[in-house]
């Protein structure tokens, strides 16, 4: 307790806190000087995850491993498009209809889930989530028609959508400041690793135990079982419990929820846009670097599908070291500043990772990844920071799912354009120069990321505790002095650092 008094007593290490005086004229004027690496002294990795007590690493770990396995869960599809389609007696692009329905529906499940994350609390939201995986993923594998397929499938994406807000809620918001970096990159990450798992168990369930495709989706059933049970013995995150405390003490706590909806829509609305719009770009920075790119190795520089795999585990290995260290390094230099520069760094990488045609590419596959997925690295904590603190789970979920929904047709935008660009054919296979298309969609992608990044806010080290929250002041009438309640906060995060055995 002494250990982690001396820590909490330490300066805080944010010089952008969200004010209400800097004028639009001011704010414009200080987007390139704020830009300047901050070179914030910070611990080495182990000496900050350290940092966190073992409520707050469970805290991580049961996010993680759902955000992981939610990862997984997608990539289900994606990985078992040709035999679902003979299953079905469809084409292929038919069965990919089951990935844009889910793509299309996670703003859906952002919204409601993350309405109820924010209103009743993180755990169980949280658990009704996972429940749905479960009875989703057993039936796709029980999916007897096409159109039986894709009503799941659509109702998936609902669940899937729902979880990210709530992943990065629970992981982040006890987190210690100084910590926050690396574990945001650590969070982040938890869908390359959920794509590393759906590819090696796609090998060992596929066409191997009987059943066809089937025997994945009810494998992939299985975990979240353990994951609902391990959210269950946590309790409610300390920062939302002290939330709870002030709307409990006012006389309909419902009421003021309203009011915390009405000040954040009042006051943040630009903000919220401008998150939704960055977003997008993140979006569409990942899916137009990743989901063409197997097409391309095959099409266009003949990879065999061996290759191909090595390749894409491969990149997705640099993707889990970039976004911890960029995640890391954010916490040093700033949530910008790191976001800009590794863009800059990926936009020069593009032409080896688009243009080499021979196995060297592995190489270029790894930094190209390390760069994409080190921007996203910052994205879990910088989303956090700005979000309004009432708000934080609907806010984060669903800036991130609009995002993803803007970015659904980057696959389709990129194929488009690369028939344009046609390569002598292999026998009967048509061939076109996909490496072409990704490096110059790529590059716009990057240079408005770059651009939006620039002009944003940062509020790096926010305090997330409530008598810090201005909305809250002013939706409860306390805009001076203590809050309602304002003591029972302090005995509550008192008796959290008890740790876990509070349910």
């Amino acid at each position: 307790m002494e250990e982690k008094s001396q820590i909490e007593q330490r300066p805080r290490l944010n010089s952008s806190q969200p004010t209400e005086t800097m004028s639009a004229s001011r704010y414009i004027a200080t987007r390139v000087s704020s830009l300047k690496p901050t070179m914030t002294r910070v611990q080495n990795p182990f000496t900050l995850l350290a940092l966190l007590n073992y409520q707050q690493w469970m805290f991580f770990l049961v996010a993680f491993f759902a955000w992981s396995w939610d990862a997984f869960d997608f990539f289900t599809v994606s990985l078992t498009v040709e035999e679902l389609a003979e299953t079905f007696g469809k084409t292929k692009t038919d069965i990919t209809w089951g990935i844009t329905l889910v793509l299309m529906l996670r703003s859906v499940g952002a919204v409601v889930f993350g309405l109820a994350a924010d209103r009743w609390g993180r755990k169980w939201p949280f658990v009704v989530n996972n429940i749905l995986f479960i009875i989703l993923e057993l039936a796709t594998g029980f999916c007897t028609s096409y159109n039986s397929f894709l009503g799941v499938r659509a109702l998936f994406g609902i669940a899937m959508g729902g979880l990210y807000g709530n992943a990065a809620a629970t992981a982040l918001e006890d987190c210690p400041e100084e910590a926050r970096g690396i574990i945001s990159g650590m969070l982040q990450q938890g869908y390359a690793f959920g794509y590393l798992l759906a590819t090696v168990f796609a090998r060992a369930f596929v066409n191997t135990v009987g059943h066809g495709w089937r025997p994945l989706f009810w494998f992939g059933a299985g975990p979240p079982v353990l994951i609902i049970i391990f959210r269950v013995c946590l309790p409610e995150t300390q920062a939302y419990l002290e939330r709870e405390r002030i709307r409990e003490a006012t006389p309909n706590a419902a009421k003021v929820f309203m009011e915390e909806g009405k000040v954040a829509l009042k006051k943040h609305w630009l903000l919220l846009i401008y998150m939704v719009l960055l977003m997008a770009g993140f979006n569409f920075m990942s899916h137009g670097s990743q989901d063409l790119y197997p097409t391309m190795l095959t099409n266009q520089y003949n990879f065999s599908t061996d290759a191909v795999t090595v390749t894409q585990v491969v990149a997705n290995l640099g993707a889990m070291t970039g976004g911890t260290l960029i995640g890391y390094c954010s916490s040093i230099f700033g949530r910008r500043f790191s976001i800009i520069f590794i863009c800059i760094i990926g936009g020069a990488l593009l032409y080896p990772y688009t243009f080499v045609g021979s196995h060297k590419i592995i190489a270029a596959a790894f930094f190209e990844q390390f760069c994409v997925q080190g921007a996203w690295g910052v994205i879990p904590i910088h989303l956090m920071e700005l979000s309004p603190s009432s708000f934080r789970t609907f806010v984060v979920g669903t800036s991130y799912q609009l995002g993803n929904l803007v970015s659904s047709a980057s696959s389709t935008i990129e194929a488009t354009i690369g028939e344009r660009f046609p390569l002598p054919p292999k026998g009967s296979v048509k061939r076109y120069k996909y490496g072409l298309v990704i490096c110059i969609f790529m590059g716009c992608v990057y240079a408005y990321v770059i651009v939006l990044t620039l002009v944003g806010p940062e509020y790096r080290g926010r305090d997330f505790d409530v008598a810090a929250d201005g909305d809250m002041a002013e939706a409860t009438g306390h805009t001076g002095g203590k809050f309602v309640g304002e003591e029972d906060v302090e005995v509550g995060r008192r008796e959290g650092d008890e740790g876990i055995g509070r349910v």
